[in-house]
């Protein structure tokens, strides 16, 4: 189940590491749920079962294990070098939290926006450890 708080910030770990995600999978998508320590992302879960490819990728939420909670969703857009989110995107977006978390090629530390539920982009601070 998903906790709907407001977020302040990203630790800078978890944004490399997604960031890396990113490169790894490119030129194909992927996508991952973000956990929070109070109102900080710290975390990124990627579930089994995940099906990727340079269009969309698609989660499985049954392979959630009980008790993780998530504020919202982490992807990226390979092919299209824009961050802006697509209809099924916000599909994704209102059903995963109220931060959600697009990077896009090449995938560098500016490479990346961040959104509401609605698909308004939103303020996401970096924060070190």
């Amino acid at each position: 189940m998903g906790r709907r708080g407001r977020i302040r910030g990203i630790v800078r770990d978890a944004l490399d590491f997604i960031l890396e995600v990113s490169k790894s999978y490119h030129p194909h998508e992927f996508i991952g749920l973000l956990s929070a320590d109070g109102d900080v992302i710290s975390d990124v879960i990627l579930l089994p079962g995940m099906l990727s490819s340079d269009r969309n990728a698609s989660i499985r939420m049954d392979m959630m294990p009980l008790g993780i909670s998530y504020v919202g969703s982490v992807h990226n857009h390979p092919g299209s070098g824009a961050a802006r989110p697509s209809t099924q995107d916000l599909f994704i977006f209102a059903r995963t939290g109220n931060c959600h978390i697009i990077t896009f090629y090449p995938y560098d530390s500016d490479c990346w926006r961040c959104y509401d539920s609605r698909g308004e982009e939103r303020e996401l601070k970096i924060l070190e450890d």
